[in-house]
């Protein structure tokens, strides 16, 4: 007669024709479970075991359960023989076990059992009773890295101790032929001292060879903590660098308080992980190093040749970062961020890049159109100016015409159409203008009391309140309003007949005068000498539109003939000579061209 006992997932007791460890509600569940939809830890986390009645499984007394996962249970023991405690786990539901489940059990028994590390749980014994699988371990009774760091972010430097120790024993193992591919904070348990310790080595694999693992549809791994190319399926790229990637997605969760991806399904984190960067650990902890950022988002690359190569590289850099070193890492740039992210999503970047083609194609066509309605605008305002000053020449001729037959009436109004109207800025009148304005207003000595001869050359100031007139007797300077002289500012005729002349600057702020082979300058406030003469120089002289070259005259080598000599009038130097002139000299309006004959 059998003796009755209880399921070993929701501990009711099962009658004596019950011959399987696990109850038919169970096995009905497990059935009916998907790990895209209801997880087999879901279900067990509705389910609530009575406390277990002590019992013996071999050379162990089972004391408690301390820990149930996907595929096994553990419990607190105490080891017979050695009086010990110690940590056995074993298959759940040994009976509905598979072969595959059975290998997956023997490859993590195996994998650990190789390993003699101190911060790797150590393994005591693998054996089978009564058909039962199971392996014996160091016990902990500390509490797991997850359950730890479930409140609030560590900080750095504790975080960066922490990973470092994990780093190191897990190149321990990767040296030895182990690969983990299950690392997360619940696997990494905390001892009595405080230091970490890595379990559960379910999912192991050796370097070269084969996983234990090959259970179709089941979750390699835990979806926030597993590489890319474990989430993708491309179990021929697995290597030392997915266990990186999952130390650094540990070295995450202690600086952000969660994990780098966290979807709302098994799927949508899943995809997250293949597709999605993570989010910068700053952004979600300010408190968190810029180098330790740095070190977490090297491990979390997509791609795994620019992760870290090794383990140790990772825990060598944690290590420069709490010696307060410079660390190798580097901060990804933008332009290879976006690089990366047109790999990932080709069709989506060819077409961004197809808008932006467009874009700047049709931003080039509007600016090259601007462009030409700009220059015709300029073309045509140039062509009206050009006119303009056709125009202008044709009148004053006609308005000279107008002075020699006396019809002065006929000459004014010419002469008053070329007055700048309010708000105009061109203003086309020169030297002709004036002189023809003068002799609209009658006989030159009657207007222009004290000049005894005839006069030879008039410069209005540019305000228009003085007028220099240049006579053979010398340089006067007339209030218009008064018709008073107000200076004289130069010497007569030179030996060889040559006039004196004046010319008002653009700005009105100086008058030169050319007389007696000199230029002088006089400012216009209280019409005194200011200290800087110009010799070997007479008149006719001309200044450009902008004030900064002057021209004069001086006799030249043959009766008749002149030399014309360019000035800068900034430094007082000569720019340029031009010899065997004759005529009056004119610059053009934007002062490049000097015209003479």
């Amino acid at each position: 007669m059998n003796t009755p006992h209880a399921c070993e997932r929701c501990g009711r007791l099962l009658g004596d024709a019950v011959l399987t460890d696990i109850c038919p509600a169970c096995i009905a569940r497990l059935g009916n479970a998907s790990w895209m939809e209801e997880s087999d830890d879901d279900i067990l986390a509705t389910v609530r075991p009575e406390p277990l009645r002590i019992r013996y499984f071999g050379d162990y007394e089972l004391l408690e359960e301390i820990a149930r996962g996907g595929m096994g249970v553990v419990f607190k023991a105490r080891q017979i023989s050695l009086n010990r405690i110690v940590a056995v786990k074993m298959i759940r539901g040994h009976v509905l076990a598979s072969e595959a489940d059975i290998r997956r059990f023997q490859t993590e028994a195996e994998a650990a059992a190789s390993l003699q590390h101190p911060n790797i749980v150590a393994i005591h014994e693998v054996g089978e009773h009564e058909g039962q699988h199971y392996f014996s371990m160091d016990y902990l009774a500390g509490q797991s890295l997850a359950q730890l760091v479930r409140e609030h972010p560590w900080p750095a430097d504790r975080s960066a101790v922490c990973v470092k120790t994990i780093a190191e024993a897990i190149h321990y193992a990767h040296q030895r032929g182990v690969l983990h591919l299950d690392l997360k904070p619940s696997n990494v348990l905390i001892d009595g001292a405080g230091d970490p310790r890595i379990t559960d080595f379910g999912l192991a694999k050796r370097l070269g060879g084969e996983t234990g693992l090959t259970i179709t549809g089941a979750v390699l791994g835990t979806p926030s903590y597993m590489s890319p190319e474990q989430a993708g399926g491309r179990r021929g790229e697995v290597s030392a660098a997915s266990d990186v990637y999952s130390l650094g997605a540990i070295l995450y969760e202690l600086l952000a308080g969660r994990p780098p991806f966290q979807g709302e399904t098994t799927l949508d984190t899943v995809k997250l992980v293949v597709e999605t960067d993570p989010v910068s650990p700053r952004l979600l902890n300010p408190k968190a190093p810029r180098d330790l950022e740095t070190i977490c988002l090297k491990c979390l690359d997509k791609d795994s040749p620019r992760r870290y190569h090794s383990a140790q590289g990772l825990a060598e850099d944690l290590g420069r970062f709490l010696r307060h070193e410079p660390i190798q890492a580097r901060p990804v740039t933008t332009p290879e961020l976006l690089r990366r992210w047109c790999q990932r999503k080709p069709a989506v970047a060819s077409l961004v890049a197809i808008a932006l083609l467009l874009f700047v194609v049709g931003t080039a066509g509007v600016l090259w159109q601007w462009r030409r309605a700009v220059l015709n605008a300029n073309e045509a305002r140039q062509n009206a100016q050009e006119a303009r000053q056709i125009l202008y020449a044709a009148d004053m001729k006609q308005a000279q015409q107008f002075v020699k037959d006396d019809n002065l009436a006929d000459a004014l109004k010419l002469l008053n159409k070329y007055r700048p109207k309010a708000g105009e800025t061109t203003d086309l009148r020169g030297f002709e203008w004036r002189y023809l304005w003068q002799r609209c207003q009658g006989d030159t000595n009657d207007i222009l009391p004290g000049v005894k001869e005839w006069v030879m050359w008039l410069e209005y100031s540019p305000d228009g309140n003085y007028l220099a007139a240049s006579a053979k007797e010398g340089v006067l300077v007339f209030d218009v309003k008064s018709k008073s002289v107000v200076a004289r500012l130069a010497e007569g005729s030179s030996p060889d007949g040559v006039p004196p002349c004046a010319i008002f600057t653009p700005g009105g702020r100086t008058l030169i005068t050319a007389s007696q082979g000199q230029v002088k300058f006089f400012e216009t406030t209280h019409w005194t000498q200011q200290p800087m003469t110009l010799t070997n120089a007479a008149g006719p002289i001309a200044i450009s539109r902008d004030g900064n070259a002057l021209a004069t005259m001086r006799p030249g080598p043959f009766e008749g003939w002149a030399n014309a000599t360019i000035w800068n009038l900034r430094t007082l130097e000569v720019s340029a000579t031009l010899t065997n002139v004759a005529g009056p000299l004119v610059f053009s309006r934007d002062g490049q061209h000097l015209a003479t004959y």
